[in-house]
């Protein structure tokens, strides 16, 4: 399954004294391969987690196209775009995300819970967050999670839907050097499985485990 973007820009409304609008990302081609681990770094702000979100299908670019295997993302319904991220994409944000009123195994359930029945989905939840290594946490609320169990509970959660394509963002941020080994690890290892994974990092280890590494500048990206 291949992800392609074609002619993708993003500009927000912000008038100064020199301009009315900010390109965030700056017009660009870009391809997301099978079977790899595909890295973007640059410094916050440059634009790297704008281009991530637009490549998710989660933020409309102000220009250009993504397509996923002969479809335009932007051309389809709400309806019918909302359900194929739920089918194709898995979404690892930024920070430590989760729903507190919830327990972590009912966290990792959310994303079935949309669409399906979850009662179909709880062995494979709990089979995610043992590889993980937080299967001993599944009955836990969020509150009693460190960061970085939170963080791989986002990666139970992403992958639950069996998706094609993961989009992590910023995954390690904040995380001690045991727990960022062992993310990127997971992460490299679901992209050698077959699936087609986006990483967004400012993290210098990050490059050891990437196939493909990309560097973001004020909006412009550049294969290195």
């Amino acid at each position: 399954m291949t992800l392609q973007a074609t002619g993708i820009s993003k500009k927000y409304y912000r008038p100064t004294k020199t301009a009315s609008h900010f390109e965030a990302v700056k017009p660009l081609g870009f391809t997301l391969e099978e079977g790899k681990l595909t890295e973007i770094t640059g410094r916050s702000g440059s634009g790297k987690s704008t281009l991530l979100y637009m490549l998710a299908g989660l933020l409309k670019p102000s220009a250009g196209s993504v397509v996923l295997d002969g479809k335009d993302l932007y051309s389809l319904g709400d309806e019918e775009l909302s359900r194929l991220r739920n089918e194709k994409f898995g979404v690892i944000p930024q920070g430590q995300t989760g729903l507190f009123a919830l327990t972590v195994l009912q966290n990792v359930l959310a994303p079935v819970a949309i669409y399906g029945d979850t009662k179909k989905y709880e062995e494979k939840a709990r089979e995610l967050l043992e590889l993980v290594g937080i299967s001993e946490l599944a009955e836990s609320k969020m509150t009693e999670l460190s960061g970085g169990e939170m963080r791989r509970m986002s990666i139970a959660r992403a992958l639950i839907m069996n998706p094609d394509i993961i989009f992590a963002d910023e995954p390690t941020d904040d995380l001690d050097d045991e727990n960022t080994k062992a993310v990127l690890e997971f992460l490299q290892k679901t992209a050698h499985s077959g699936k087609s994974v986006l990483l967004v990092t400012h993290e210098a280890s990050a490059a050891d485990y990437a196939d493909k590494i990309f560097r973001m500048d004020a909006g412009v990206l550049t294969l290195l």
